[in-house]
């Protein structure tokens, strides 16, 4: 524990709106993933995100976030295995489909089943087969910690980026 959560400190409150916060963060250029998973039932479970980072090499460990508030929350956090897809420049029409509501994210989908179960989108620059490790809720989201099975990546893909609300692909400088 830290010195300053265990002297019962706590932070100001923000001096910012919801709005400017937002937009601060999306300042912070990310790739774009599309978290994948099967239900039990066997459904097909999908959605965009880029809140994706490494957080350990040993054990192989990765964590992304997802609204509490999503559709998808109950299968994501009772599920025992999910992929994450990193998109490739060339994927962008289907990030924005696995980001629409209220329509069937995975009509004209290619994929492959993962080890677990989990689809894996072709064409996808790197996937990541995950185990459900564990899950942190903070704030408006939950924290999902995958320690990852498998692995793949194609080295010579370039990737989809996302800065400030706008879709952009990389062009070495």
């Amino acid at each position: 524990m830290s010195p300053a959560r265990s002297a019962g400190h706590q932070a100001r409150p923000p001096d910012f709106s919801p709005r400017e916060f937002r937009a601060s963060l999306g300042m912070f250029a990310t790739g774009v993933t599309i978290v994948t998973a099967r239900t039990p039932a066997g459904e097909l479970v999908g959605l965009t995100a880029n809140s994706f980072n490494s957080v350990s090499l040993d054990p192989p460990l990765v964590l992304w976030s997802l609204a509490r508030a999503a559709g998808s929350m109950a299968a994501f956090s009772n599920g025992r295995h999910y992929a994450i897809n990193v998109l490739a420049a060339d994927q962008q029409a289907l990030a924005e489909q696995f980001a629409a509501r209220g329509t069937d994210r995975w009509a004209g989908v290619a994929f492959s089943e993962g080890v677990s179960g989990a689809p894996l989108l072709a064409g996808a620059a790197a996937s990541f087969e995950c185990f459900n490790r564990s899950q942190y809720a903070e704030g408006d989201h939950v924290i999902f910690v995958g320690e990852v099975e498998r692995c793949s990546h194609r080295a010579e893909a370039s990737p989809l980026l996302f800065h400030g609300g706008r879709f952009y692909t990389e062009h070495p400088l």
